[in-house]
């Protein structure tokens, strides 16, 4: 699993909502969203560790 396949998806989860402040869920993922785009390095060893675990198994099959 790649750290952009879920940087795309996060965008677009948080594209799919309007932009407020007040929302929860906008925030949510806006903020994971910016969080995980400057931890990019970091995110990517956490995948590839449950990559190890099979977490993505049946996303890749």
């Amino acid at each position: 699993m790649k750290v952009e396949t879920i940087l795309a998806e996060l965008n677009r989860m948080r594209q799919d909502v309007d932009e407020d402040p007040s929302d929860i869920e906008w925030l949510a993922t806006h903020h994971a969203f910016c969080f995980i785009s400057y931890k990019m390095g970091e995110f990517q060893a956490y995948l590839d560790e449950q990559a190890e675990r099979g977490a993505f198994a049946e996303f890749e099959a």
